[in-house]
């Protein structure tokens, strides 16, 4: 969310059903009035059938993809990133349901004080460091 609060659950699988699940889930804890962006990638689950379906019955969400391979475009995975630096690795977790709850209580503890995401650099750096990037791509 806007002020770096994070929504988030544990599913064991990534299908329509779960993501639909999620869906619900930002909706019944955001403000009603909030028109909700939200960045995801390409993965098919995203644009199945059913998720179009209750999209289009719920307007307030705008759904934008990141292109493909440019996950660092989507300030989530840094999110997941800080997770895995700050809590998960060099963890041992004995079952599936100590790594969710470590898991729910990173997001509990830093929904406390959130602290949002923040660009430092500008379009015109990240679209030069992609041209520099495609650059050395196109000759190997």
């Amino acid at each position: 969310m806007l002020d770096g609060s994070v929504i988030g659950e544990c599913y064991p699988k990534h299908r329509h059903q779960e993501y639909l699940k999620c869906l619900k889930t930002i909706n019944r804890e955001t403000p009603k009035h909030l028109d909700l962006h939200l960045i995801v990638d390409n993965y098919a689950t995203h644009k199945h059938s059913e998720v179009k379906k209750w999209l289009s019955r719920h307007k307030r969400f705008h759904i934008h993809f990141t292109p493909t391979s440019s996950s660092w475009l989507n300030l989530i995975a840094r999110w997941f990133r800080e997770l895995t630096e700050k809590r998960l690795r060099r963890s041992s977790f004995t079952s599936v349901d100590q790594l969710e709850e470590a898991i729910m209580d990173y997001i509990d503890s830093t929904n406390e004080s959130p602290k949002p995401f923040i660009w430092t650099a500008t379009a015109k750096d990240i679209l030069e460091k992609v041209a520099r990037a495609r650059a050395v791509l196109d000759n190997v």
